[in-house]
């Protein structure tokens, strides 16, 4: 397929419950472990023509718990594994931090969508929560949840597009925007996850508090490069959400080149502090 017939022009993946099983503040490369068919999804991807990058909520860094550094290895570890990726986007603020990247917001998905030169339409976004699908229809993109045991069923519910896996949901778009609420339908969604709206469906806290809606916050944003860490250039920022004194902006990083984009830490008064510098604790939740 040549890449500029498909109306999908990128693929954004959520990280923790949608392309590696959760861990929560993960901050070992060695505890991760793909979920099935994930390197399959986005080899499949990228063979015809469709860029793939990842939008993940990391509020570990701002509690302190895990490093930016911590971070980036866990994501050249994915990246090994699954990838390569056209573009990360982190989110390291806490839930009470005040920025408009985290997700349920859309300033990931903004951000990722200018870094690979697609425009929100043409982007799909996949995760295994509601916060991910919102922060899709949010920036105007298309959203597929990818239910597992910490989706609340009600989330499956309300999701506009489900799938059972992570594969079924990626051949289901080689031809375009997913179409009808189970876009490849090739075993019920609500028999295999339920869709009772007064049910909560099991999580742990830890996943609850990282990825559930919240204020959202700065990118810890990607750039080319071996794990080199820098401030982004104004260039490829989102524009901001309206908001009275919010805390942080947006940001990215240098050119575009062939190679993975790697993640940075942006410096702002909402975001991790530079190298040296230590970082800011999160606020108890």
């Amino acid at each position: 397929m040549n890449p500029a017939d498909s109306p999908v022009k990128a693929v954004l993946f959520d990280r923790d419950g949608t392309l590696v099983h959760d861990v929560p503040y993960n901050g070992d490369p060695e505890r991760v472990r793909p979920v099935e068919g994930a390197r399959e999804a986005v080899a499949l991807l990228r063979a015809h023509g469709i860029r793939v990058g990842v939008v993940t909520n990391q509020s570990g860094v701002a509690r302190g718990l895990i490093s930016d550094g911590d971070v980036r290895r866990v994501n050249r570890r994915i990246d090994d594994l699954i990838g390569p990726f056209d573009v990360w986007a982190v989110c390291p603020h806490g839930p009470d931090d005040g920025c408009h990247c985290r997700k349920p917001r859309p300033g990931l998905i903004l951000w990722a969508a200018g870094r690979v030169c697609a425009a929100p339409a043409d982007c799909v976004v996949i995760g295994d929560i509601g916060a991910d699908t919102e922060a899709a229809e949010r920036a105007g993109a298309h959203g597929i949840l990818v239910p597992n045991d910490r989706t609340r069923p009600a989330e499956t519910a309300a999701a506009a597009h489900v799938a059972p896996d992570l594969l079924t949901a990626v051949r289901a778009l080689v031809t375009g925007p997913p179409r009808g609420r189970v876009p490849a339908d090739e075993r019920p969604v609500e028999a295999a996850y339920g869709t009772d709206p007064a049910s909560t469906g099991p999580r742990t806290a830890a996943a609850q508090d990282d990825d559930r809606p919240g204020p959202a916050g700065t990118p810890f944003a990607t750039a080319p490069g071996p794990g080199a860490f820098r401030p982004g250039d104004a260039a490829h920022r989102p524009p901001p959400e309206p908001r009275p004194g919010g805390a942080g902006t947006p940001a990215g990083n240098g050119a575009d080149t062939a190679e993975p984009a790697r993640t940075r830490a942006v410096p702002d008064a909402g975001a991790v502090r530079g190298p040296g510098v230590g970082h800011r604790r999160g606020r108890s939740s």
